[in-house]
């Protein structure tokens, strides 16, 4: 069951959106939010620190408070007005800790909610990426586009057997429980065409079916380098309002590298996009 909650709250009013999806979220569940903002100090190098005067400094560290206490501000009326149980934290920081201090976070709550970077420079990659492979917990990632909040009149689960594919779903099962249709997508191609691919799909819709999900399989052929493509085509032509996927990578040496295909959706999707890892 879902009972709480964690947005990052965008300095920015136009990216609001992951704000506005998440209070959807609680209010589905009647789950307690809680919305975090970051202020930031300048992360540049110490030789570039010295020749930057000190006021400008200051005049950075302030400006960048006064707009994540604005961000706060919108989340705190944006909850009081759904009569929502919330709560803010405001965390200062520089620029490449908030990812890591953001996951640690994340680790206390069932869900956490991000805005999808967007074409015009502002990115969320790292934040997802860290929440992702370090929380323990399930992101969902909303589209920059999105108007709807959160929809559930039909589900998209990618199942390739995997143990990632399989955490994702049993994650989302809050989700699906409530969905008006779940499809079981399994993409086959050179990977994962064997004997036992159907079987794999008829065993987790019965799973889910255990679990009053309403759910078909959908199987799409689909070469390998086509199967994010292939994912958000059956998406677009299904009407699907929501994808729940593994989140493939590894995380080496602080940096953490998205498998192909999750990256892929990640950049081109147009409805929201739930992850586990």
């Amino acid at each position: 069951m879902i009972k709480d909650i964690v947005v990052n709250l965008e300095h920015d009013v136009s990216r609001d959106r992951a704000r506005q999806f998440a209070i959807t979220v609680a209010e589905a569940f009647d789950a307690h939010i809680a919305g975090v903002a970051f202020a930031y100090a300048p992360d540049f190098p110490g030789y570039v620190m010295l020749e930057i005067p000190p006021n400008i400094v200051a005049m950075m560290v302030e400006e960048s408070k006064k707009a994540a206490e604005a961000a706060i501000r919108r989340f705190d009326e944006a909850a009081r007005s759904r009569l929502l149980s919330a709560e803010h934290r405001l965390v200062r920081t520089v620029g490449a800790e908030a990812p890591t201090l953001f996951a640690a976070i994340a680790r206390r709550f069932d869900l956490s909610i991000f805005l999808q970077s967007s074409p015009d420079g502002v990115a969320s990659d790292d934040m997802i990426e860290s929440a992702l492979f370090e929380s323990g917990r399930p992101v969902i990632v909303v589209p920059y586009i999105d108007k709807n909040g959160l929809k559930l009149d039909r589900v998209v689960c990618c199942w390739d057997g995997s143990r990632a594919a399989a955490r994702a779903i049993n994650d989302a099962l809050p989700l699906l429980a409530r969905a008006n249709q779940s499809d079981l997508l399994i993409i086959e191609n050179d990977k994962t065409k064997n004997e036992d691919t159907e079987i794999r799909g008829v065993e987790m819709a019965s799973h889910l079916a255990r679990h009053d999900v309403k759910v078909e399989i959908e199987i799409i052929p689909a070469p390998d380098v086509d199967v994010a493509d292939a994912i958000l085509s059956h998406v677009a032509d299904a009407s699907g309002t929501l994808i729940v996927m593994g989140g493939y990578g590894h995380a080496k040496l602080r940096e953490i590298i998205l498998g192909g295909v999750t990256r892929a959706i990640l950049k081109s999707m147009t409805v929201p996009v739930f992850m586990s890892h």
